[in-house]
């Protein structure tokens, strides 16, 4: 059933950006192995998501749609306004790889997980980002 533009601009209203399900998860599993981490972190490039300030470990939880998972073959799938969301996404592609260089050039170990990664085994996740943090002792 096709949606109408205001079931969709309500619902676009509703996505959020902080806190959100794959976050929640990745957060929750860190925390059940005795890991302390900071959240959103303004004053780092990019805000990660997690984030481990004395260690110089970002962490980014990335949804497939918001950030073009498999995009050469999922921005022909836009069916309505593809002049907004192909460009939008596409610039959040780059600005990914932009936080990523940045980041990296001050020091920093940056990891990006899809959300579906961390629904499939939030475990694995957590021990990438476990044996990033011994990289840095």
């Amino acid at each position: 059933m096709k949606k109408t533009p205001e079931q969709i601009h309500y619902n676009m209203q509703r996505v959020k950006c902080k806190n959100t399900e794959i976050e929640i998860l990745l957060r929750k599993e860190l925390w059940s192995k005795g890991i302390h981490y900071r959240k959103n972190v303004s004053k780092v490039i990019g805000k990660p998501d997690i984030a481990f300030l004395g260690k110089k470990v970002a962490v980014f939880c990335d949804s497939e749609f918001w950030h073009g998972y498999d995009w050469e073959n999922q921005k022909t799938e836009f069916k309505s306004n593809q002049s907004f969301w192909i460009p939008k996404i596409e610039r959040n592609i780059e600005r990914d790889k932009e936080v990523n260089e940045a980041l990296e050039a001050e020091g920093w170990i940056v990891l990006r997980f899809w959300g579906k990664e961390i629904k499939k085994d939030a475990g694995h996740c957590a021990d990438l980002i476990i044996a990033a943090l011994k990289e840095r002792n």
